[in-house]
């Protein structure tokens, strides 16, 4: 796995994901623009004419999706690949075409055949989406072997069997996955000093809405568990994943950490679990700001297997509280 792009030193405006696609005009819109784009005219800025852009807003408001799919072609010149890519929630269907990149540098590490994960940036004006741009892209699979990395990540799959990996909670007591054992537990992966609202804060939002729900049903509740694991242990210590953690779920210093582990593991095993987990994370910790990651959030069943591997966060919190409360019944 490789990882691109510099997190920006704020959260990304409009990145929320919804369930719904555009509306139908919108989306012709978008197909229309895409086609002038598979003709070979780069940039849908191109496809406004200055009569179409009358009375239109100079104001934009920038949106971001997520995006995963594999790259079919590449343009150094342009500074842009295109990408045979899936749905897109809330912005298109599944569509290929070309995308420039914020950080055309990385091209030298991008391959036809590669499978990709990234941030779609996406303009609106009045007229509606122009200039798609990729960002935060994280190779997961990579279709030229000479290219592949020493390191091997393992791609979670239902049924794998996790390892007993050892963490460091809140409380400054070592968890083992394996004490676990005759419960649901559903674990991500964050870390506290994240910036990007749809990255790790979304994820511990989501873990907060179904510890709530989940509360509420005490025939599972206690045969269920959430672990939020963190990359960056050197800062992450256990008073920091305290107030981080009772933060999140809403009691404070009141919190006692019974049903949801705040952890992370020792430096030293931290790679084993990311590289089992599927978590690509480069940048340092003494500097925030050029910490990388990808996503991985795991639903493992009573038996310490695998029943589900979401790698984004376009997962809905409807969708895999049903999916906890199906597996802890």
């Amino acid at each position: 796995m490789k990882v691109f792009g510099k997190i920006r030193g704020k959260a990304i405006r409009g990145g929320s994901y919804s369930a719904n696609h555009p509306a139908k005009e919108e989306r012709e819109r978008w197909a229309t623009r895409t086609l002038v784009l598979g003709l070979g005219i780069l940039g849908l800025v191109g496809c406004h004419s200055s009569g179409s852009r009358a009375g239109a807003s100079a104001m934009t408001q920038e949106k971001t999706f997520h995006l995963r799919g594999k790259i079919v072609a590449e343009d150094s010149v342009a500074g842009s690949v295109t990408v045979n890519a899936g749905a897109i929630p809330g912005f298109m269907e599944a569509m290929t075409m070309p995308y420039k990149l914020v950080q055309p540098n990385i091209m030298s590490e991008l391959h036809v055949g590669d499978l990709i994960t990234a941030d779609v940036i996406v303009d609106y004006d009045a007229a509606g989406p122009m200039s798609p741009k990729l960002d935060h892209l994280v190779v997961v699979g990579q279709a030229r072997p000479d290219t592949k990395p020493t390191v091997d990540y393992h791609v979670p799959r239902v049924g794998d069997k996790v390892p007993n990996f050892a963490l460091l909670n809140q409380s400054d007591k070592t968890i083992h996955l394996d004490q676990f054992s005759g419960k649901v537990v559903l674990l991500t992966f964050i870390y506290t000093r994240c910036p990007i609202a749809d990255y790790c804060p979304r994820m511990s939002a989501n873990f907060a809405e179904i510890d709530k729900a989940l509360a509420g049903n005490k025939s599972i509740y206690g045969k269920t568990h959430l672990v939020s694991v963190s990359f960056d242990p050197k800062y992450d210590t256990p008073q920091v994943l305290r107030s981080y953690g009772g933060a999140h779920t809403g009691k404070f210093t009141e919190e006692d950490f019974k049903h949801w582990d705040f952890a992370a593991p020792p430096l030293a095993e931290l790679p084993k679990m990311e590289e089992w987990f599927d978590v690509g994370v480069t940048g340092e910790s003494s500097d925030p700001s050029t910490i990388q990651h990808s996503l991985s959030t795991v639903l493992i069943g009573k038996d310490g297997k695998v029943l589900a591997w979401y790698p984004t966060n376009d997962w809905k919190v409807p969708d895999v509280l049903k999916q906890v409360e199906a597996a802890a019944g």
